[in-house]
């Protein structure tokens, strides 16, 4: 039975510094509305195989231990006092598949991808351990940033429908990612479907689940229209990841040497472009985790983005060596953590505590990694998910990168700047809006920089929610 809380506090937990450990059944309750929830939501999490497969030469079995040790690790936040549902750091996957294909297959690749997690990870720790994270943030112009979410958003829809790319992409599944995309932008992004969602708790349910209504659809459309087969289940029970073949083969545990100093160097524009992203994230928690507090006066929810860069941060370093990744480890999966602050407003009767919440709904996708079943059923719509995860991604990238500008000259050389990293990769992206922002506002102050040429969309500050793991 957990330790109750005082009408007002914080949630029990024991002090660690700047962290706070907190474990089930002691010092939260175990919310299984969630739980079961994360067990059919693994699907996303999954998604991320076929580009381990495709990018790192690696079999199905140990893109899958992967994913459950990165998985695992999702339960670090709630662990350690961060009430969160973190994910992936989604929009700087396509920013970093191209960084990546920059050196040769195997070992090289490798060594790269070891050094950029390793760098980001310790980049994020010292953030979050100095406090310097919005003094960081601050010294990048707007356009910049613009650009860099802009560039993400356009890689994120190329990596889909660029041919030769190595992944199973858009010309695989034409019918199946038309069809469930479109249902997915309507869940997701439709004015319409906002207007009327509340009016049915079926369409409220639906609204709920995110993108897991469109892939489970695609469990069945795939197969009808011929573009993939339907599910093969095997007399097992449990999934059988390769753990060995993944730290023999693809970690510096095994036969993968150290990177050297160049790789490091090479990766930092890399770095900074994830980290710019990873920001944004950490921000969007906050507002959502206040937003939510506004409902419940009964708790006292503590978000710290410093502890939340310590523990991201050493994920990504852990990843570094037990496991690279490119999908990386990020602080926030948006759409989920949504659901969750929406189930948390309705009282304790719903969800006694946030952390609670949060942590049984990540209990829940750890569980069906492990569930041969569940694994086989979404086996064959892998693609589809990834698919899908990126055009949803490129869409609210796009759409971010544009409200962060502050005025025609911004989006003009984020749109200019963003090609040329979405083309030519992080560095170069990079150099372009850092150039063009030079040649464009050099010797203008800084007050004076946005008197003119306003946007007339509404502002640059509105809260946006993506779907990723």
């Amino acid at each position: 039975m957990s330790i109750k809380r005082q009408y007002g506090s914080e949630q029990p937990g024991i002090p660690l510094g700047p962290l706070r450990m907190r474990l089930p059944f002691i010092h939260y309750n175990f919310e299984f509305a969630d739980y079961l929830q994360g067990i059919l939501m693994c699907t996303v999490c999954l998604a991320i195989i076929p580009v381990l497969t495709a990018k790192l030469g690696m079999s199905y079995e140990v893109a899958l231990a992967i994913v459950i040790i990165n998985g695992t690790l999702y339960l670090a936040h709630v662990t350690f006092g961060d009430p969160v549902v973190p994910g992936w750091v989604t929009p700087a996957i396509p920013l970093l598949i191209a960084y990546v294909e920059t050196f040769a297959p195997g070992v090289e690749r490798m060594q790269a991808l070891i050094a950029f997690q390793m760098l980001f990870g310790a980049f994020c720790i010292f953030i979050g351990a100095s406090g310097l994270a919005k003094r960081v943030i601050s010294l990048i112009p707007n356009a910049v940033q613009s650009a860099i979410l802009i560039g993400a958003g356009f890689s994120a829809v190329m990596l889909i429908f660029k041919p030769g790319q190595g992944l199973k992409s858009f010309d695989a599944y034409p019918w199946t990612i038309t069809i469930c995309i479109g249902i997915a932008f309507y869940l997701l992004f439709s004015s319409h479907f906002k207007g009327v969602r509340n009016k049915s708790k079926i369409l409220l349910t639906l609204s709920n689940l995110g993108m897991m209504p469109a892939l489970a659809l695609a469990i069945f459309i795939g197969p009808l229209f011929g573009e993939i087969p339907w599910p093969h289940y095997e007399a097992v029970i449990f999934t059988r990841p390769d753990f060995a073949g993944l730290w023999r083969d693809f970690t510096l545990l095994g036969n993968i040497p150290f990177p050297s100093a160049k790789l490091f160097l090479t990766s930092i524009p890399m770095v900074l472009s994830a980290y710019i992203v990873i920001f944004g994230d950490v921000i969007q928690t906050q507002a959502l985790i206040e937003d939510a507090q506004k409902y419940r006066k009964d708790e006292a929810i503590n978000y710290s983005p410093d502890r939340a860069h310590i523990i991201f941060g050493a994920r990504n370093a852990f990843m570094s060596v037990a496991g690279p990744d490119i999908s990386m480890c990020g602080p926030l999966w948006a759409a989920m953590q949504v659901v969750c602050c929406d189930r948390y407003k309705n009282g304790p009767e719903a969800m006694d505590s946030l952390t609670g919440g949060a942590a049984s709904f990540r209990f829940g996708t750890w569980t069906g990694y492990f569930l041969a079943p569940v694994t086989a059923t979404v086996k064959p719509i892998l693609g589809v998910g990834l698919a899908s995860t990126m055009l949803v991604q490129g869409y609210v990238s796009v759409r971010i990168g544009v409200l962060k500008s502050r005025s025609f000259n911004d989006l003009g050389i984020a749109g200019v700047a963003g090609a040329v990293l979405a083309t030519r990769g992080a560095a170069w992206g990079l150099a372009a809006a850092i150039i063009l922002s030079a040649l464009i506002y050099l010797g203008t102050p800084k007050e004076e920089a946005y008197m003119e040429e306003e946007p007339s969309f509404p502002g640059n500050r509105i809260t946006v929610t993506s779907e990723e793991d």
